[in-house]
């Protein structure tokens, strides 16, 4: 039994150290420029961008194969943020930025078709089948995947309400007359 326990021990070191030597010697080196990217976007992967999640679009903008115009969910803010990390330039006056949205089913108008419960990609809706449905907003990320899919057009998105956890002090510009 000792023998068996020793033989194992043995075999365990031995593998695990030529398994750490491999992992050193292949290891494959991240674009660091896509992580400080991915900081960037909000995270929600919706795939409005066209990507499967925000770190494929993260990959793509590093590449240079994507606008940074590509997030609907980040509005101007994220196209601004992108554009002076990447160092382009970018027109957004045609762009409209609606601020952040969370999505509202009108109860009377739901028939529980579950159709916006199967693209919803934070599980921010509830309900079950042939029943009424209604959104967690502190889940939902306002993607609008939901509101595209709704047969009777019962959900809507609106502006988040500005409470005391969502109000926030606008900071004044950082020009300073001396």
């Amino acid at each position: 039994m000792i023998l068996a326990i020793g033989s194992l021990t043995a075999m365990g070191a031995a593998l695990g150290t030529v398994l750490g030597v491999a992992a050193r010697y292949f290891a494959v080196e991240g674009n660091p420029l896509e992580a400080e990217i991915l900081g960037l976007l909000p995270g929600s992967n919706c795939a409005q961008c066209g990507f499967v999640g925000c770190a494929g679009a993260a990959a793509a903008l590093a590449a240079g194969e994507a606008q940074v115009t590509l997030c609907p969910p980040g509005g101007k803010a994220v196209a601004e943020k992108l554009a002076k990390k990447l160092g382009v330039s970018v027109d957004l006056s045609h762009a409209e930025d609606k601020g952040p949205q969370v999505a509202f089913i009108n109860e009377d108008s739901c028939i529980g078709c579950l159709r916006c419960i199967k693209d919803c990609s934070t599980d921010a809706i509830v309900g079950a089948p042939k029943q009424m449905h209604t959104v967690v907003s502190e889940v939902c990320h306002g993607c609008g995947k939901c509101f595209k899919v709704c047969p009777t057009e019962a959900i809507e998105m609106r502006p988040i309400a500005t409470t005391i956890e969502t109000w926030h002090w606008h900071k004044p510009g950082s020009t300073l007359s001396h």
